[in-house]
């Protein structure tokens, strides 16, 4: 899953996919929508910077990363892809 930026549409990298055998999902223009990741940098941040003592472990970073959030955004992907098509790559609500 790739966001079209520069450096992922780049002739290299696109050689490198497909030397690899790796196939890239199509992807609209603009459509962070369908891509978990960025929130998931959020709660990451967000959660880290809540605890009163950096993460010394890596128990203790899994525990402030507030793990119940991150698998709830996971499992509520294929609704964010349904309203992706449905607003024909246009924004959502999300």
């Amino acid at each position: 899953m790739q966001d079209n930026a520069r450096p992922h549409v780049a002739g290299v990298c696109q050689q490198f996919l497909q030397d690899e055998g790796i196939d890239a999902m199509d992807w609209p223009a603009r459509s962070p929508d369908l891509n978990p990741i960025e929130h998931i940098w959020d709660i990451m941040s967000r959660s880290i910077h809540q605890c009163h003592v950096a993460p010394q472990t890596v128990q203790e970073l899994a525990d402030a990363l507030v793990q119940e959030t991150i698998r709830h955004l996971i499992r509520s992907m294929p609704r964010h892809c349904r309203e992706v098509i449905q607003a024909r790559g246009g924004h959502t609500h999300y």
